[in-house]
């Protein structure tokens, strides 16, 4: 069967990025919010999410999401979200979501960010 998620990190100046690959949703979120929660509890503070090969997420995505975002904001962390796919980048409109987690273009332009 094929993963529904696929995920890679990598140290980036002071942030840590993380692309999404595939989808995001309730059988996925939970695997994918662990290893923020696990990142955030070794001291990481500041994340970007590239979410530039992320074909769809749902409700638990976006929970996961802002589990992570209100996570970081008890640690005065920062999370920022790039490459957001027109089919993505919707659900994040409708959902009120881009209003309360800046969305960047690019990896770059979040970077400059930080």
């Amino acid at each position: 069967m094929e993963a529904i998620m696929e995920t890679t990190t990598r140290k980036q100046g002071n942030a840590v990025v993380v692309t999404v690959k595939g989808k995001l949703d309730a059988v996925s979120s939970p695997e994918f919010e662990k290893g923020l929660a696990e990142l955030i509890a070794e001291g990481e503070k500041v994340f970007i999410i590239d979410f530039g090969e992320l074909d769809y997420i749902s409700s638990a995505g976006l929970r996961s999401i802002l589990a992570t975002a209100k996570k970081l904001k008890a640690k005065e962390g920062q999370l920022l979200l790039s490459t957001l796919k027109d089919v993505v980048k919707k659900v994040f409109e409708v959902s009120g979501f881009s209003s309360i987690i800046p969305i960047h273009e690019s990896v770059e332009s979040a970077l400059a960010q930080i």
